[in-house]
């Protein structure tokens, strides 16, 4: 069952057999839990990661390449042709690096096998995605650094790596000498771009490949899959050529050996054990066929696999070496959990009607061998219920044992109950995947195969003389699916379901080979010929009916069918001639739902008297027969026409008499019966023309499978109870719970969430401004002047205080304005919405809880501000689209353009998280249809049953609060700086700017993304909302709107002084530091003038000394010189360009400069100067 199951199958998106492909996103999810949860075990060893390479970088590792085909359903198969007909080299395809943490996983690819891996992998939870652009790409060099850095990255926080090192059936001994030499891992001590010294050295290495072994070898829904469409198809066909071994005729049949009869077992058993390199030595999982008194507890339990008989054939293996009266075969799958017993009689288990009641004299021995065989398969099926119910061996073998105590009663088999008491065996065994058996009390066995099996060894031969007839042995494999359930009292019990998988194999069947019973048989056939027969004058007959008898252990058997004016018979190849008369038949029905196209029903209640005269089998708990007859069949249109106005007109003392019902005059066990019939001509009809797989042709033949798939598919995703209120629906009992209701008593929560910058507030603003008749509004915004990103208790607090405010209204206003009262909850931020309904769903008030209800779930998304660098997201990113908690997804941005590189890629991204989302363009949160605010605005979406099974199955815990929704990574840091002094505008928005040049590449320490708060500017008085968008170059600056003061109290006061402190901004980047922030922030504000330093004749600068020539060149000469016009000349003649007096002219220069300093130098130090974050007095 996927997130959205088809009714019709119940496992979505089936795969082709064989064919690898994308699964459903919760058995994707649950598997990454279950390997995951090897890193969480109660151990000092436990690795912090594991890591999985594939390809070359692992010189083809099979451990990794079996972790990764796991993990991507057999995307990385041998046998795979999706990827050869990419056109790409086996290298560029298999460069994946994977490391897998307890609550995470990176994932290193190339934009050509990402669009491969993005299906398989975009829901998963906190996905680290290390992959370039396309552009930088095509720069060889570049990429091999890059994935270098991004190998070194993931592994940067660990210091215990487990690898996945064998894979199952070839253990190979661990040597981290060998992982020193896989090129990635080599590359890791390159200088410059790698981790600074060899990866052996500074991480601890450790295989996980056991631990491994024992996740794959539980089963899952897809595994299922694969067992019912592959491994099941294999299989039966083995039985089908097993079968074909006594199809034959008599002489031929008689000749038949147990070694050439069991041929077909034994090569599919060894050549599958050869290729599977796993030994299994226990004797009930080797196939063996053993005939008549050859089938004693002695060779059954040493198994004839190993030496198959030759000189013991059908014809000596009976009573005093006389034909052999029956078989035991048994079959068993030689890679996987299935294994199948069987016996099978030669003779029939009926004496045909030929009428008269009184029966010929023949031998008892087959009648007895078939009916305490009869016994053994409603004793091993009643145990399977009573197991899967119970989960006890003990009680389900004391089922199976009073079971057959009961039925040898029915059967007047009492004198036997004694002398079989002793040779009663019954057991159930565990099975894992790969075919091993494992202990039946083990942790998780739930999710094995189990093998049930009942042999009754060494039956007396009734005809005395102290001899054995051999034993009969019956064994189904079967699963069962357990769901915990939690009652409206808090008490948790238990759902079961189970289904025998090999139920299709027949429980029944025999072969003629005496010549009496062959002449018997024949006799059958004379006396129903002619107007004077048995079952009086033939009036039709052909092929293509359905037998149908009541009793868990039926099954549809097709055959001929001849009706008669005072009977029917039916003929099967292996089951013989069945004559049903008018003496026996207390009154027959015909059902056809008044349709062309419903499968018609003959419905035969007979007397106690015609048991004898019926397959051991068709004795049910009710003496009915069911005959079905597909539409548009010939025998279908020839009862019609032949057989129905005879049938009606006739009395019953002259022949049958007919009676039409509806569909409610059929028993309930005739409605399922029909129901399995109606399901079998639905896919036999369409067969021809529709290709249609394994899995839907048993569905059809194997009841309760439907309904199984959707129970296991719940079973397998956690062991977290389920609210019994919603079973029904995440069983699809129901299309829709009884708290799935437009309540006008609740409040209906809209929830708009996104990364920082994604006009979460723009879109809440628009919709509470444009949309006031939906009634009124209360909305909680997500407080940013703190370090948290969500605060459960805060939300909680908001929500009782909301609840509270309308409890205090008059009972008349208060009616009124819940029915009208809406809440509109605000996030924007590294939020998991994951962690929002869980506040919801553990409000420590229940009565809080019932009064809200989730509407829909939005999450905006600005294209501009989703990737940190080429396709690395921003934390959270992805899981803020999750599937099951998000009903629409936003754009903000690029929505002009609607084909914009950008925007397509992510839509792509997040349709393969979330394919349910719709899809609403908004530029800057303005949404232009009214269909999508409507969507926005959905009272129902979050609560559809849809919604709820994706919640069950992806989030397990959630309804309780107990689903982790894991870090945030890279560590966003939220620092809040509390300040009072104006800022300077220009030198805020030129530093705002200035941000986007100093982002640094991976590990982002010290980038600034976001900036948001409230502010005021020195040139105004008004105080401004500020949104600096590091990434998409955004800067907003507008003026506050006037609103009502916050409540005393307020999460959002400064830490000191409230009230002096009127300005904050919020700093959201990577490894902030609230030191470095300031000093950033008081970059923004009036700088404090410096005291000017006394200045020097060194100081002056050429410039000054022109200066001051130029004003003082005219000045009186000393003695001894004078002017020529151009320069000063002395006494001796000596020339210059400057005055003589010049040093003392420069010397008064500085005098005065320095005066004037030293003037501001006091008037600067009188004036008073505060600091940015320093309070007002």
């Amino acid at each position: 069952m996927d997130v959205y199951p088809p009714r019709r199958l119940g496992l979505p998106r089936a795969r082709s057999p064989g064919a690898p492909g994308r699964g459903p996103p919760s058995v994707s999810c649950s598997r990454l839990r279950k390997v995951q949860s090897i890193l969480t075990q109660s151990s000092k060893s436990r690795p912090d990661g594991i890591l999985c390479i594939l390809g070359i970088d692992s010189r083809y590792n099979e451990g990794c390449r079996e972790l990764a085909n796991y993990l991507l359903f057999g995307l990385y198969n041998q046998n795979t042709s999706d990827f050869e007909k990419t056109g790409f080299s086996e290298e560029v395809l298999d460069d994946v690096v994977m490391l897998i943490k307890s609550d995470s996983v990176h994932l290193y690819c190339n934009p050509v096998n990402y669009r491969h891996l993005l299906p398989c992998v975009a829901h998963w939870r906190n996905l680290r995605l290390h992959c370039m652009t396309e552009d930088a790409y095509e720069d060889e060099e570049a990429a091999e650094e890059f994935k270098i850095a991004s190998f070194v990255d993931m592994v940067r926080d660990c210091s215990r790596i487990g690898i996945p090192y064998s894979s199952q059936g070839h253990l190979q001994i661990f040597d981290m000498f060998v992982v020193e030499k896989w090129p990635i891992v080599q590359a890791f001590a390159l200088e410059g771009i790698g981790g600074d010294g060899f990866f052996t050295m500074k991480y601890e290495l450790q295989d996980v490949s056991v631990d491994l072994w024992n996740v794959y070898s539980k089963v899952d829904p897809m595994s299922l899959e694969s067992l019912l469409s592959e491994d099941l198809v294999v299989f039966e066909r083995q039985w089908t050529s097993f079968f074909a071994n006594f199809d034959t005729e008599i002489p031929f049949l008689l000749e038949l050996s147990e070694s050439q009869a069991g041929e077909p077992f034994r090569s599919y058993f060894s050549h599958g054990m050869i290729s599977s390199h796993i030994t299994e030595n226990s004797p009930h999982r080797q196939p063996c066929v053993l005939f008549g008194n050859h089938s004693t507890r002695e060779n059954l339990n040493a198994s004839s696999f190993n030496f198959p008989s030759e000189g013991h054939l059908v014809r000596n293996t009976g009573p005093s070496g006389s034909f052999a009266k029956h078989m035991v075969a048994q079959c068993v799958s030689p890679k996987g959990p299935l294994a199948c017993s069987r016996t099978y009689f030669f003779g029939a288990t009926h004496v045909p009607y030929l009428g008269e009641d009184r029966l010929p004299k023949k031998t008892g021995q087959i009648r007895l061998l078939s009916q305490v065989y009869a016994a053994v398969v409603r004793a091993v099926l009643a145990g399977i219920a009573c197991y899967a119910k119970t989960s006890s061996l003990t009680k389900a073998r004391e089922v199976a044992e009073q079971t057959v105590g009961s039925e040898l009663d029915s059967f007047d088999l009492a004198q036997f109950k004694a002398a079989l008491r002793s040779k009663v065996a019954f057991h159930i065994q565990a099975v894992n995947n790969q075919g091993r058996v494992v202990p039946l009390d083990s942790e998780g066995s739930l999710c094995f195969v189990k093998t049930a099996s009942m042999a009754v060894y060494d039956i007396p031969d009734p005809l005395g003389g102290g001899g054995c007839l051999g034993s009969v042995v019956f064994s189904e494999s079967f699963l069962t699916s357990q769901i915990l359930v939690k009652e409206k009292d808090g008490t948790v019990n238990t759902d079961t379901n189970s289904i025998v998988l090999t139920a299709g194999v027949p429980r029944f069947c025999s072969w003629l080979v005496e010549d009496s019973e062959v002449k018997l048989s024949e006799k059958a056939q004379q006396a129903v010929k002619g107007d004077e027969g048995v079952l009086g004058a033939f009036l039709t007959g052909g092929e293509g009916a359905y037998l149908y008898s009541s009793g868990p252990q039926s099954w549809p058997e097709e055959g001929k069918v001849c009706f008669f004016s005072a009977g029917l018979l039916f003929s099967h190849c292996r089951h013989g001639n069945i004559l049903i008369s008018k003496d026996h038949v207390t009154s027959i029905s015909f059902y056809d739902g008044d349709s062309t196209s419903v499968v018609a029903a003959l419905v035969v209640n007979f007397r106690s008297s015609l048991l004898p005269h019926l397959p051991v089998h068709c004795r049910g708990t009710s003496n009915f027969l069911m005959v079905a007859l597909f539409p548009k069949s010939k025998i279908y249109q020839a009862f019609y026409s032949e057989v129905f106005s005879v049938w009606q007109r006739q009395q019953a003392s002259s022949g049958l008499s007919l009676k039409v019902i509806q569909e409610d005059g059929l028993s309930a066990e005739q409605k399922t019966l029909h129901a399995c019939a109606q399901k079998l001509f639905g896919v036999l009809s369409h067969f021809t023309t529709e290709k249609r797989g394994p899995l839907q042709l048993l569905a059809a033949r194997l009841p309760g499978l439907d309904r199984f798939l959707q129970h296991f598919t719940l079973c397998s995703v956690s062991r977290e109870p389920v609210m019994r209120i919603h079973l029904p629906v995440l069983l699809w009992q129901a299309d829709a719970s009884p708290a799935h209701r437009a309540e006008n008593d609740k409040i209906v929560i809209s929830i708009v969430t996104g990364l920082p910058g994604c006009h979460a507030s723009d879109l809440c603003a628009f919709l509470v401004t444009l949309h006031k008749e939906y009634g009124r509004w209360m909305v909680y915004r997500q407080v940013m002047d703190g370090s948290e990103c969500f605060h459960a208790a805060h939300f909680q607090r908001y929500l009782s205080g909301a609840l509270e405010a309308q409890r205090g209204c008059s009972a008349r206003q208060s009616a009124y304005l819940r029915k009208k009262t809406r809440l509109l909850v605000v996030l924007q931020g590294y939020t998991d919405v994951i962690d929002v309904v869980q506040a919801l769903q553990t409000h420590p008030d229940s009565a809080v809880k019932s009064a809200f209800a989730i509407g829909a779930v939005t999450v905006c998304v600005e294209p501009l501000s989703c990737y940190m660098e080429h396709r690395f997201l921003f934390p959270k990113c992805l899981d803020q689209c999750s599937l099951g908690l998000v009903s629409n997804v936003v754009f903000t941005s690029h929505t002009t353009e609607q084909r914009h590189p950008l925007l397509v890629q992510l839509q792509g991204l997040i349709r393969a998280a979330n394919p349910a989302a719709a899809f609403i363009l908004a530029q800057h949160g303005i949404v232009t249809r009214n269909e999508d605010v409507e969507l926005i605005l959905s009272e129902n979406s979050f609560s559809s049953p849809q919604m709820l099974r994706s919640r069950y199955l992806m989030y397990p815990g959630w309804q309780e609060g107990k689903f982790d929704a894991g870090s945030v990574f890279p560590l966003m840091v939220q620092i809040c700086v509390w300040f009072c002094r104006p800022l300077e505008k220009t030198r805020f928005v030129a530093r705002c700017k200035a941000i986007q040049s100093s982002i640094k590449p991976s590990p982002f320490s010290g980038n600034i993304y976001h900036i948001l708060g409230k502010v005021k500017f020195s040139d105004s008085d008004k105080t401004m909302e500020v949104c600096h968008n590091t990434l998409a170059s955004s800067l907003s600056i507008v003026p506050v709107l006037e609103g009502p003061t916050p409540p005393p109290g307020s999460r959002g006061a400064p830490p000191d002084s409230p009230g002096q402190q009127e300005s904050y901004l919020v700093f959201i980047g990577c490894s902030l530091k609230e030191e470095s922030v300031k000093d950033w922030l008081r970059q923004c504000a009036k700088q404090k003038p410096q005291r000017k330093a006394l200045k020097t004749r060194g100081m002056l600068t050429q410039q000054e000394i022109r200066s001051i020539h130029v004003k003082r060149h005219l000045d009186p000469l000393p003695a001894g010189y004078f002017y020529n016009g151009t320069q000063f000349v002395n006494f001796f003649g000596d020339k210059t360009d400057f005055h003589p007096l010049m040093d003392q002219f420069m010397n008064d220069y500085v005098e005065e400069a320095n005066r004037e300093i030293e003037k501001y130098n006091r008037e600067l130090d009188q004036q008073e100067y505060h600091d940015l974050f320093e309070q007002k007095p």
